[in-house]
């Protein structure tokens, strides 16, 4: 028998950025295991491509216009949230309840929770060092109800060890956590590349740290892409796509020679795992999570040093040897982070809870008998 058979799940993601990838493929791996998934969504629905990375799959979609938690740090949208999905879990009951946001781990539920912290204001703003606005009354209501969901979930997991200590040293949860590496599915690179370096994230987040790679262009022989949201007044040398349909960024990651990401924070990085699937060579940010992750399958730089970064890319793109060498690297350590193994590692997490759960149902019983 499938280790997912007959499990139903309820899990809530949101369309913005890599949370929706995320859920998307965990979600399909998990109905490929026997697991009847109900994917729900908060905040924008998801657009006609997104859908699209769950055609085929067996995943039930759920839109359910909530808003985000951090488009509303006040809390006015949290009430509607506890009723609409108090109504969903009655409807579907759930045997899990796996939440990739934090405020819902607040709610009452009745089936066990995993709460997934892909990354949270705080430490983002920590990363940042833009610290002065967490003082505001909303966004201290914000903290306190992250380190509530912290201390109220089943289980809480981290997509890294780094980003798991950024958590712990936060908030200082009364549970212990969990590292799940995220994963995803195995792919052949294409062998093809062309002289072409490529980038992605939204200009306008200053973790993604986009500017410094656009500071670093001016007289590479290369040209340089980037995909994500822009905006106005977009820096010159390099070319803006704006934001890519799934697909369509997996077929530039296949074209691409080296993939560059300078961001200040990443809890995970999903783009430079498929990045690196593809078999790019990855020049990143000399930050905790990216040496966690691809230590000895990267070159790193300070990303607050634009001319190091230009050093760096202008050597990789003369060197054929070396660039062949961190694109063969990252390839092989992408085999690391397998949607297999994660899919795996969830199912087990599941599992221990429902034990968990099954052994306290049955204790009260003989408690009231008794």
């Amino acid at each position: 028998m499938s280790p997912g058979a007959d499990l139903r799940i309820m899990m809530t993601t949101d369309t913005v950025g890599g949370v929706w990838t995320y859920s998307c493929a965990l979600a399909s791996s998990l109905a490929a295991s026997g697991a009847d998934v109900t994917l729900v969504t908060l905040g924008p629905r998801a657009r006609i491509d997104q859908r699209q990375m769950l055609r085929d799959t067996g995943v039930h979609l759920v839109e359910t216009d909530l808003a985000l938690e951090w488009q509303d740090p006040e809390g006015r949208n949290v009430s509607d949230a506890r009723h609409v999905l108090a109504n969903l879990e009655a409807r579907l009951m759930p045997d899990v309840v796996h939440l990739n946001s934090f405020r819902e781990a607040t709610f009452g539920w009745h089936a066990p929770t995993v709460l997934v912290a892909h990354s949270c204001v705080k430490s983002w703003a920590l990363a940042c060092r833009d610290t002065a606005w967490l003082g505001e009354p909303r966004w201290r209501r914000y903290t306190e109800r992250v380190a509530a969901a912290l201390d109220m979930a089943q289980a809480w997991v981290c997509p890294s060890r780094a980003f798991y200590d950024d958590m712990t040293t936060i908030y200082r949860p009364r549970s212990r956590g969990a590292v799940i590496w995220n994963g995803i599915a195995p792919r052949a690179p294409s062998g093809r590349k062309q002289d072409l370096i490529f980038a992605a994230g939204r200009l306008w987040d200053r973790a993604k740290n986009i500017e410094a790679l656009a500071a670093a262009a001016p007289g590479l022989d290369w040209p340089i892409e980037v995909a994500g949201p822009i905006d106005a007044g977009l820096p010159a040398g390099v070319t803006w796509l704006g934001e890519l349909p799934h697909e369509a960024m997996a077929a530039r990651l296949q074209h691409a020679a080296i993939f560059v990401s300078p961001a200040l924070y990443e809890p995970f990085g999903l783009s430079v795992l498929e990045a690196a699937a593809a078999g790019c060579a990855l020049v990143l940010s000399d930050i905790p999570t990216f040496r966690e992750l691809w230590r000895g399958a990267a070159l790193f730089f300070d990303p607050a040093d634009g001319h190091a970064l230009h050093r760096m890319l202008a050597d990789l793109c003369a060197d054929d040897v070396e660039r062949a060498r961190l694109q063969r690297a990252a390839y092989e350590q992408s085999l690391t982070y397998s949607l297999t193994r994660t899919t795996s590692a969830y199912l087990g997490l599941y599992e221990d809870l429902l034990a968990s759960s099954r052994t306290s149902a049955a204790t009260e019983q003989i408690e009231v008998r008794a």
